[in-house]
């Protein structure tokens, strides 16, 4: 038996098989950009263990910082939004618009890919689990886990301390 949504098919069963959330939006994302996203979170570990003074600054940076998924659910919101004004004010084709939009957002929900995907990996959107593992490599550094702040070195022990 057989699904049929508006995006693809999936047989019953098969729908759990795919890509777990932390992993759906890198598995869609260029390797250059994923590998680029990666050494900036190494990059601001290492800037901010040699700086500690400066790393709770720099987690409050990280508690306001939008992930992707806040990002696309705040376009997403807006462009319908838009639609739906204009359907009702101008002429009731804009209500494409909100269609096509809950269909990209339905489409990430199932496969971690819409079209604003690419776009907003380019611009420096993350993950929460990103976001996090820079949070926890912070974290370490400071000393709130066990055996990382000894390390000779900290920023390594602290990403991989990081690594959830």
């Amino acid at each position: 038996m057989e699904l049929i949504f508006p995006l693809g098919i999936f047989p019953i069963g098969k729908v759990h098989s795919m890509a777990a959330t932390l992993d759906r939006v890198p598995a869609h994302t260029s390797a250059s950009v994923n590998r680029k996203i990666e050494a900036q979170i190494a990059e601001n570990v290492q800037r901010y263990g040699s700086r500690p003074e400066q790393i709770p600054s720099r987690l409050s940076e990280l508690a306001k910082e939008w992930d992707i998924e806040r990002a696309i659910e705040a376009n997403a919101s807006a462009l319908a939004f838009t639609g739906v004004a204009l359907g009702f004010f101008l002429h009731p084709y804009w209500l494409i618009l909100p269609a096509l939009i809950t269909g990209f957002l339905f489409q990430h929900a199932i496969q971690g890919w819409c079209p604003p995907i690419p776009v907003l990996r380019r611009m420096g959107f993350r993950t929460a689990h990103e976001i996090e593992t820079e949070r926890n490599a912070l974290k370490a550094i400071r000393g709130d886990y066990q055996g990382a702040s000894q390390a000779a070195d900290k920023p390594a022990a602290a990403l991989k301390a990081a690594q959830l």
